[in-house]
């Protein structure tokens, strides 16, 4: 007498998030010493949402993440000095250059800013990202309500 075996196909279903399913959260980064690339590079994941279980790559999946002490962020070796940073104007002769310490001390927002949008897709969905992105250059920010989990760099 032979035994049939029978064979149990389970089919595995592959879980993508949707637009509004996801709940986002609030986080908070202290920006005081903190190497300007690592900070970015944290952002942006927290940002795109890979640190979540449930990252969609076509989706927004990331959460709001502020940023405080923007001014004090810290840049290694001589790239307060020497490292440029560079934009065109739009007029002949408009290339326009300052290094990266002046621009800390002018608008330090714009240096993080600029890091962490350079790091998330370019595309909608980055532009998109790149809204839940707060930076503040000192340590008061408008966003004391919200429950902010601290993200550590």
């Amino acid at each position: 007498m032979s035994i049939k075996k029978t064979r149990v196909h389970l089919r595995r279903q592959t879980w993508v998030a949707k637009k509004g399913e996801i709940a986002k959260g609030w986080h908070h980064v202290d920006a005081t010493d903190v190497s300007l690339g690592r900070l970015a590079s944290e952002i942006s994941t927290v940002l795109m949402g890979k640190h979540r279980p449930e990252y969609t790559p076509h989706v927004d999946t990331g959460e709001f993440v502020i940023v405080t002490n923007a001014s004090k962020v810290g840049l290694t070796g001589n790239k307060g000095t020497q490292r440029m940073k560079m934009h065109y104007t739009g007029y002949p002769g408009g290339l326009k250059a300052e290094t990266f310490g002046s621009v800390r001390e002018r608008a330090p927002q714009q240096l993080i800013e600029d890091a962490v949008r350079r790091m998330l897709p370019k595309s909608r969905l980055g532009r998109q990202m790149l809204k839940k992105l707060k930076v503040y250059s000192g340590t008061d920010h408008p966003h004391a309500g919200v429950n902010a989990t601290e993200l550590k760099v």
